[in-house]
Order: C-alpha cells, then structure tokens, then sequence
C-alpha cells in the first residue's frame, strides 16, 4: 500500500471516531478507571461503552407448538433482538389456552374442539414465523403500545378476512338453493308448508310457556388468534429483560408512567376444592371452593395454613369413619359414608376433586378441618365459593338445577344466596352466582348482599373485546369481573381495561384460563397497579421466590382504599366500602 493511500485512510479512521467522539469516550473511560484499578479492566471498559450502543431491535420472532400442563397442544413464542450488532435469543412466552366446552359436554364435541385447538395453534405459529415475523423486525421492544396496535390491525384484517370468505360462501349456498327451487317448485313447495304449520304450532306453545331468556352465544374465536396473544406478552417480557427490570415492573411502568415507591403483596385466594357438577353426589351449585387467609398473616404463613387445611381435608375423607353430615340428615338419624375412591383424584389445578350431597354438608366438613387445626372460618380462614351459575340452568324447566332434582328460579336463587350468606358469614366472596341474562336479578343479589360479600362476575361478564369498546361490564353493580389473558387479548388491552374498571371502582381479577402452561408471566401481569405489586412468583416448578408450590389457581384481592396498604377481607363489609382492584393468578399446591 502506498504511503499516500495510508495517510488517506489514518485520516479517514480519525474523522470517523471523532465523528462518534470515541477518543473523548475512551479518554474519559481511561481517566475514570484507573483509580479504581478493576480486577476486570476489560469487562468495566466493556460496561462503559455499551452505555453509547444502540438500542436492542426485534429481528425474528419464532412460532413452536409445545404440550400445555395438560397434555394439549398451545403457542410458544420466542423473541430474537439485534443485540450489538449480534442476534440474540432474549425471550420466550407460551399461552395457554382456554376452551368454552362444559364438563357434561357429548365426546363428538370434544373431538370438534380437539380439533379446532389444533387447527388455531398450527395456523398461529404460522402467523407468528411468517407475516408476524416480517411486519415486527427492527421494532422496539420497549415500544409496547406500538406493538400492540400493529398486532391489533393485524388481527383486524383478518377478521375481515374471515368475513369476506363467511359472505362469498354465503352467496354460493344461496345461489345454489336458489337453483334448487327453481329445479323442482312443487315438491319445495309440499315440503315447505307442512315445517311452516308444525313451525307455528311450536311457536305458539314456547309462548305460553314464557322461557327464560336464552343463553347468549360464545364470542367466536379466530382460528390462529393465539398469535396476538402470545407475541404481545413475549414482547412485553423482552422489554423487560432488555430494560432489565422484572415484567411486573415493566408492565406498571407502562399503565402508570413512573417507578412505584413501594411494593406489597396481595392477599390470596387458593382454590382447595373442586366439586364436578356431574358427579354422581347431589350438589351442582359449588363448582370451586377457594381459602382467603386473613391479612394479618404473611403471604408464606397464609399458605403454609392453606396447605395444612387440604391435608387435613384429605385425611378426613380418606379415613374410614364417616363424613360430617347436615343438620337435616343428623336429625332424621342418617349418616354417609366417605367414598374414598373419588375422594383421592387431584385436579390438573392442584386440588382435590370430590362430590357432596348438599352444601351444608360441604361446610360442615371445611369447618371440622379447620376446627382439628385450631381454626375458626371467619376469623382465621374465610371462603370464597365459584358457583358457575350458567353451567346450572336446566332450559327446558327455565330454572337452575342446585341439587339433582332440586331447581329454582332465578328470583328462587337470590332468596337462596341471602338465606346463605346469613348462615354463613364466612363466606365472603360468590363468583358468577347467576347467568349473565339474568340481569334483574343480578341487581336485586347486589342490592341484598353487596354489603356482606363480594359478587364476582366471570362468565357473567363482558366479553372483553366489547369491554373496551363499550366499556360496559353488563353486571353494573356486581363487586368486579375476571378477565383472562386468552388468545387475542394483549398487554395494552389489558391495561386498558383495569383502567376502565378502576374509574368504574370495580375489581378487575385476571384469571388464569382452564389450562395451564409452564409460563410463569401471568403473575406478573397482576401486578400492573401501584397498589398491587407482589413478589411472588406463580407456577413454574424451578423458579419461585417463596416455596415451591407446583399448578393451582389463586386469586389476588387487594383494598385501596389506602394507597400502598393491604387491607383485610372481612366477613361483613361495611356500607359504601370500596374495593377497586384485585387480581387472579396461577400458584400450585401440591400435597
């Protein structure tokens, strides 16, 4: 090389790290460091220097199909970002998925969602590796707002899409019929009339019966909407670690904008008891029966007691004596027998599965467990029961079946819940105790019991993609409602919406969907409100900050009524009182 070429290029490789003051920096670094004389020399400059690197981009997004908790196929989604000038993996998120189908539901039913759950992840990781993989290279990973409203347009489209296709099939079916009739009138038209006649008759007689109102339909789910879902979450989790902050962190920082100045952890909620409304026992009104520790003991402490409960309930109905019976049966002489076959079976949540002959029976038992502890429901436990009141409606009587045999009318139902809840006043929080329809009614329960205990709708609720354009729960007067973090749901959205029900001083409770995965990031997605910011880690069998407590349901209710205070649920709420925040998670127990 000539001498002339290299004095060309000394003098361009100046101008260049002048241009990106590299002298000044090193200068500074140099100054600054050797005073210190680190052990690592190379690893500081290294640290001093990454602070004048280039923000961290997406470059690829990746769609597996991977087995849920429970054996059923679901979406992760893995995050690789442009990391000084390197691709790094950052992170992963895996969805869980949820299904509508009921417990009784027919075996071709649960082939056709069998089917459908495959068809949605197969089509969502293609959504993810292929369109979503383009449209999102070179974005922020921090930007979630941004993200989340090009996932949202995204699946917009594709509802429209959808539409598009639904319409054209539309009119080939219509044009097809069209030809049909006009190929053979008479016999359409013999055909016709006598439907038309037996139509009218049955009409006439639906009438006279005056049904109740019918039970509305359940939001279609986009086949591949999983995608939306899970890129949103893995996006939020890589602005976490690229900011490196944990997600619970990262995700209050976007709903309010500033570091909170003090954390707290929330009181749970443990499901303990999972009675199947198809079992062979006689009680259907008690689907989940849940443990509320008392505020006054730590997180730790208030699970160590739930734990000893489910043992001592497990212990009592695998002993060979005989279960408590009601008040009704002691008086007419009888006494059951523990059926220790049924009694044994776990759920995929963690807790016990089991039946009973009616709910007075149920209580009794929870009483004597806690009672052999030295408990006392009410002051040292209390209980919150998820009743499931759709999954109860016999629609050919037009009432609700609570007992095999044994039904009552919507208005029947509320006369029932007060007569309860003064029975019981440990039992401080029902979840969905009537359908959604039934609206009347659901103004006439809160108005009786809002006072005593917590009315939670779920099912009863608001499908979420009306929620947040209608911002109308449809229970108005209910304590709060469960949204689930399922398939096109996004962080932002799910900001938003706590937001909506905080201005409507309503609880928001994220609940976990009906299957589990092995993503730990649903407990940190609680923990967007300043008030209720926990430490707790859920599900994931290797990484918990307390104990390790493997697949269970746990539900967060926290008070604001003072900025960063947990505040204590007690059996009888007083008039007025106001809780406007509260939050459902995963944490498993296992006995």
């Amino acid at each position: 090389m000539e001498a002339g070429e290299r004095r060309r290029l000394r003098r361009e490789a100046a101008e260049y790290y002048r241009g990106l003051r590299v002298p000044e920096r090193m200068e500074d670094a140099l100054n600054a460091l050797f005073p210190l004389h680190p052990q690592d020399l190379y690893g500081e400059l290294a640290n001093y220097f990454s602070r004048f690197s280039k923000a961290p981009v997406i470059c690829k997004l990746l769609g597996r199909k991977v087995i849920d908790g429970v054996g059923e196929p679901t979406l992760e989604v893995e995050i690789y970002c442009t990391v000084k000038n390197y691709e790094k993996r950052i992170c992963s998120s895996v969805m869980a998925t949820h299904s509508q189908i009921p417990e009784n539901a027919l075996p071709e039913t649960i082939e056709a969602d069998e089917r459908e759950r495959n068809d949605s992840v197969y089509t969502a990781v293609e959504w993810v590796s292929e369109s979503l993989n383009t449209m999102l290279r070179d974005l922020d990973p921090t930007d979630q707002c941004q993200a989340d409203k090009m996932l949202g347009e995204y699946f917009a489209n594709k509802v429209e899409e959808k539409k598009e296709i639904e319409k054209q099939e539309k009119e080939i079916r219509e044009e097809e019929e069209s030809a049909k009739v006009t190929s053979s009138p008479a016999s359409c038209r013999s055909a016709v009339t006598p439907k038309q006649k037996k139509g009218r008759k049955s009409g006439k007689k639906v009438s006279e019966d005056a049904p109740i109102s019918p039970a509305e339909p359940a939001e279609p789910v986009l086949c591949g909407s999983l995608a939306i879902g899970g890129a949103s979450l893995a996006i939020a989790k890589a602005g976490a670690t690229i900011s490196r902050v944990p997600l619970y962190l990262h995700t209050a920082l976007l709903k309010h904008k500033e570091t909170p100045k003090e954390i707290t952890l929330p009181l749970p909620m443990v499901t303990v008891l999972y009675c199947e409304k198809n079992s062979p026992a006689k009680l259907k009104l008690v689907k989940e029966v849940m443990l509320i520790p008392p505020v006054e003991l730590s997180l730790q402490q208030g699970i160590e007691i739930v734990q000893e409960i489910q043992k001592e309930m497990t212990r009592k109905m695998e002993s060979p004596g005989k279960t408590p019976v009601s008040r009704a049966d002691s008086r007419r002489g009888k006494a059951q027998k523990a059926q220790p076959g049924s009694l044994k079976r776990i759920s995929h949540l963690g807790c016990l599965i089991t039946g009973y002959d009616s709910l007075e029976q149920l209580l009794l038992q929870m009483q004597a467990a806690c009672n052999n502890l030295g408990l006392e429901l009410g002051t040292d436990m209390y209980l919150a029961i998820n009743c499931a009141a759709h999954e109860l409606m016999d629609y050919d009587k037009g009432k609700y079946e609570i007992l095999t045999g044994t039904f009552r009318s919507p208005d029947e139902m509320v006369a029932m819940y007060v007569e309860m809840i003064k029975n019981f006043p440990f039992i401080i929080a029902l979840i969905d105790p009537l359908r959604k329809e039934d609206r009347e009614q659901w103004s006439s329960i809160c108005r009786a019991l809002g006072s005593k205990c917590f009315l939670i709708a779920e099912d009863a609720a608001t499908q979420i993609s009306k929620l947040k354009t209608d911002q109308n729960i449809n229970i108005a007067m209910c304590s709060g409602v469960v949204l689930k973090y399922i398939n096109q749901t996004t962080v932002s959205d799910l900001i938003e919406l706590t937001g909506i029900l905080d201005g409507q001083r309503h609880i928001s409770i994220l609940g976990s969907p009906d299957r589990e995965s092995s993503d730990e990031s649903l407990v940190d997605l609680v923990k967007q409100n300043l008030n209720l910011l926990i430490l707790l880690k859920n599900h994931s069998q290797d990484n918990l900050l307390m104990c390790f407590l493997p697949q269970s349901r746990i539900s967060c209710l926290h008070s604001s009524q003072s900025a960063l205070k947990i505040h204590s649920l007690p059996a009888q709420l007083p008039e007025n009182s106001t809780l406007t925040w509260a939050l459902n998670t995963n944490l498993g127990i296992n006995f």
